[in-house]
């Protein structure tokens, strides 16, 4: 598929548009990714729509920039202008579902967004109601240590047979879900950065990677969801993914009042969906049904019945 560059204030964007027959849509991945990973979600989507997925700021091959949600915001705007996108649809998953939950509401004339398990991260007391919040914040710290050791464990420069690793261990990965291992291969060596030394590093670099996880920290989103006055479509995870096991009361305290919350959002244009059997990882655990979801969604034609 042909990429390009779009170039945003001073920061240039990478595309890839699929084309399609149909209405324009925006696919955008989630933090630490890049448009390589919504490959497959992509080719599902094409038949009915035309699909452009992006790298954001700091990711693949964009350019880098701070992390404010305007100017990131305000890159997308920019890819829309350059293709003539007067009205995208946008999807996006995790930190995408991010962007598309404050794009629908900043723009009502949107025909529709879908955000797939687009919620913050877990990282606060107030998000577990109903664990002893001694506990609750005994264990946050154990969680925040893994993703401070994760930070940092990328934050370092890759060897090439660190390199050789991971790639045998992105086709291991592919292959438990049933997809294509070049796509997860080309996924990861798109936010591969080779250096002078032999070594490589990855994208996004650590003070972006810091950026994020402070932005994201700090986002609430029910004011979004309150607020949003074109169709909305919210698809939630229901299983942890293996990595969350070990915080398992944390994460299923996280979704329940997660559901709560959202249940007390009296807005039409707003549907939830939580997704049974389906974990964080529900584009690559479950491309077509997702596809399927998101298309009959955003027809023009279907009927608005979505539910819980």
């Amino acid at each position: 598929m042909p990429e390009s560059i779009i170039h945003s204030r001073t920061v240039p964007i990478a595309i890839r548009d699929f084309g399609g027959p149909g209405q324009p849509l925006l696919l955008l991945h989630g933090a630490g990714g890049n448009l390589a990973q919504m490959t497959t979600l992509a080719e599902r989507l094409r038949p009915t729509h035309r699909v452009i997925t992006v790298d954001l700021r700091g990711h693949g091959r964009s350019g880098d920039g701070p992390w404010r949600w305007d100017d990131v915001l305000a890159d997308l705007a920019a890819v829309c202008d350059h293709l003539g996108l007067t009205s995208p649809a946008v999807v996006g998953v995790s930190l995408g579902g991010m962007l598309a939950t404050l794009w629908a509401q900043r723009h009502p004339e949107c025909p529709g967004a879908v955000s797939l398990d687009g919620n913050p991260p877990l990282n606060r007391p107030d998000q577990l109601a109903g664990l002893d919040p001694e506990q609750a914040e005994t264990e946050l710290a154990k969680l925040r240590a893994v993703f401070d050791g994760m930070a940092a464990m990328l934050a370092e420069p890759l060897t090439a047979e660190q390199v050789a690793a991971t790639l045998a261990g992105q086709r291991a990965m592919a292959q438990r879900y049933g997809a294509a291992p070049d796509n997860w291969v080309a996924a990861f060596e798109r936010n591969l950065v080779p250096g002078d030394d032999g070594r490589s590093r990855l994208r996004p670099g650590p003070e972006l990677t810091r950026q994020l996880r402070d932005a994201m920290d700090s986002l609430d989103l029910m004011p979004a969801y309150r607020d949003v006055r074109c169709p909305l479509l919210l698809v939630l995870a229901t299983e942890d993914l293996p990595e969350q096991q070990p915080f398992h009361s944390l994460y299923e305290a996280y979704r329940t009042v997660t559901a709560e919350r959202l249940a007390t959002v009296n807005n039409p244009s707003l549907r939830v969906r939580h997704l049974a059997g389906a974990s964080h990882a529900m584009v690559a655990e479950r491309p077509q049904e997702l596809a399927t979801l998101i298309t009959n969604f955003l027809s023009p034609h279907a009927a608005r019945g979505i539910q819980a």
